[in-house]
This record gives C-alpha cells, sequence and structure tokens, in this order.
C-alpha cells in the first residue's frame, strides 16, 4: 500500500494511492492521525486505512503532494541517518576523499567503520550488531516535498543528492516507535565541504531534504532498484546512475539501525516524529558533478511510486549576531 499526503483546494488530505489515483481516507486529514489512531486501536496501518478509505478519488496530477508523514509543530520531528551501510559504499566515500591525495590509510577510519558493518551488522533476530554512522540533519523544516525546491545556503560549498530510502516513525503515547513505512528520499548533503575534512561530517549534513511522495506501508523488499538523475535547467538529463537498495545489498539490516538509533531516551519521547535515512551507495559527486541552482534532482523506484522531484536554489544566508543580556 502507498499512502500521500496532499493538499486540494487549500484543504489537507491523505490517501491511499492507486496508479495515478488517490483514494481519499474518512476522517483524517493526516498521515500522523491516522497513525496515531492505529496505535491506539493496537491496529495495522493498512487495515485502518482501507477500512477509512471513501469513495472520493483525485488525480495524483491534479494535486500538490506533501511529505509523506510530518508533524504540526516541525521541532518535533527529528531527521537523521546513518552512512556507510550498503554494499558498495564504501567505495563511493573512498573515491570522494581520495581526490585531495594521499593514499587509502587516510580513510582508515571510514573503512574500519565499514568493515565493522560487514562483519556485524546483520545479527540474529533479537541481538545488537555493530553500531554504524550516525548523523542528525535537523527538525521537521528542513523536510522538502516532491515539488519543492530544496534550499541551500549560500555559504554552502556544494549541493549534492544523495538517492536513499527513510523509515518513517512515530512515537506512540507508551513511548514506544512504531514504523509508519518507508519513503524515497534525496538525503542531501555538502560534499565539499565534507571532502574537505571528515570531521567536518557534521557541518554537511545539516541541509535540506527532500522525502516523498509516497509513503509505503508495511515490510520493505529485499531488493530496490532506482535511479537517480540530474536534469538542467531546460530539463534535460545530464547525468544518470542506477542504484539499489533493501537489506540484500545492506551490511547492515534494518532492525539494526533501528535498534541504534531508538536506544536513546530522548528519541522516545511519546508524540515525536522520526525521519531516518539509511545510505546509499551511489551519488553524483563521486562521478564529478556539480549540481548548479536551477537543475533538478529526480529520484524515483517503482516500489515508491511517483518519483521525488527537487529543485535545487540558494539562500541567503540570515548571520544571527549574538546579544549579551
Amino acid at each position: 500500500m502507498l499512502l500521500v499526503q496532499f493538499k486540494a483546494n487549500d484543504a489537507r488530505h491523505v490517501g491511499i494511492l492507486e496508479d495515478d489515483t488517490i483514494r481519499i481516507i474518512d476522517g483524517f486529514s493526516t498521515t500522523y492521525a491516522l497513525a496515531q489512531a492505529a496505535i491506539r486501536n493496537k491496529q495495522k496501518l493498512a487495515e485502518l486505512a482501507q477500512s477509512a478509505a471513501g469513495n472520493n478519488t483525485v488525480a495524483f496530477a491534479d494535486v500538490t503532494p506533501l511529505p509523506p508523514l510530518d508533524h504540526e509543530d516541525p521541532a518535533h520531528c527529528y531527521v537523521t541517518g546513518t552512512g556507510l551501510t550498503h554494499l558498495g559504499s564504501a567505495d563511493a566515500r573512498d573515491a570522494m576523499h581520495k581526490k585531495i591525495g594521499g593514499d587509502v590509510e587516510t580513510l582508515s577510519d571510514s573503512m574500519k567503520m565499514f568493515r565493522l558493518g560487514v562483519e556485524g551488522g546483520k545479527p540474529a533476530a533479537g541481538s545488537a550488531g555493530a553500531q554504524p554512522e550516525w548523523f542528525y540533519k535537523g527538525d521537521g523544516s528542513i523536510v522538502a516535498a516532491s515539488g519543492e525546491a530544496l534550499a541551500m545556503p549560500d555559504f554552502a560549498l556544494d549541493g549534492g543528492e544523495e538517492p536513499e530510502i527513510a523509515g518513517l516513525y512515530v512515537i506512540g503515547d507508551d513511548g514506544q516507535p512504531y514504523r509508519v513505512g518507508y519513503a524515497i528520499g534525496n538525503e542531501f548533503s555538502d560534499h565539499v565541504t565534507e571532502r574537505q575534512n571528515y570531521l567536518y561530517l557534521a557541518h554537511s549534513k545539516l541541509r535540506a531534504c527532500g522525502v516523498g511522495p509516497a509513503l509505503l506501508v508495511g515490510e520493505l523488499p529485499e531488493h530496490i532498484d532506482g535511479v537517480s538523475r540530474i536534469r538542467d535547467a531546460a530539463g534535460n538529463v545530464r547525468w544518470e546512475k542506477a542504484f539499489v537498495s533493501g537489506e540484500k545489498n545492506m551490511s547492515h539490516t534494518i532492525a539494526n539501525l533501528e535498534h541504534h538509533h531508538f536506544k536513546y531516551q530522548l528519541f522516545k519521547r511519546p508524540g515525536d516524529v522520526h525521519v531516518h535515512f539509511f545510505g546509499t551507495a551511489t551519488l553524483s559527486f563521486a562521478d564529478n558533478v556539480q549540481v548548479a541552482p536551477g537543475e533538478t534532482f529526480e529520484i524515483e523506484a517503482p516500489a515508491f511510486g511517483p518519483a521525488l522531484r527537487n529543485k535545487l536554489a540558494v539562500i541567503e544566508t540570515q548571520v544571527a549576531k549574538v546579544t549579551a543580556l
């Protein structure tokens, strides 16, 4: 099942996407409310969505997509992620960093982290495996829906895509995380800043991201095929590469990545929303591509329905000067 949040006639709705048509769910205007009702009723989300879906339909092409899960207060949505989780991801990171010279020893920490995942990222069910790399991106205010621009601050040295799958979660009243589903995403980053010094990774991740437009309810297929593209200002494809995801192509299980995120009490506050990226092994920056403002990122995978499209934009930095009290 694919769920979508959208606006039509200035009103919010949530519905089931069936081919190019959305069947509107009655009684719920947000995925968040639908998920909370499922949690409180101890009901599967897909069952509740099907039972609440009415006869009213609208064409997907006629609506304005919203992120597939959000919170009315963006400060109560955490956006985070993991890296070096995919087979081949170390090669991409290696290639990126080696452009500044030196040998593989300069990447020892990255390679060690990758090996930890390969050796211990898929533990037996019920056991904790190796910790992945982890990073914070921001709160819900940084999440762009399909069709919205990805805003890059003018001090950024680069704005590059990272095609990834994200897990979307709601924390129930009982303080337990509930996975609402999965969505395709663009974990947009500043790779030039990261390449300067790996300790700048945290800075490079404090950027916008794109998520959606559809939410895949249920379990993630073991193998996901997708394509990442860069389109120039005229709409022509100037870079394209296939990518794969799903546990068959990963050095960690989804359960292990979730364990190491939600083991922190901070991330189990009732009512909060979490968007957690699972990593990638494909990015245009590794092929010496730099994306210019006005160009468009396009990420699609058939399992997630419509493509995610976001145009790159640059915004002026509003420097906050600290005033002593």
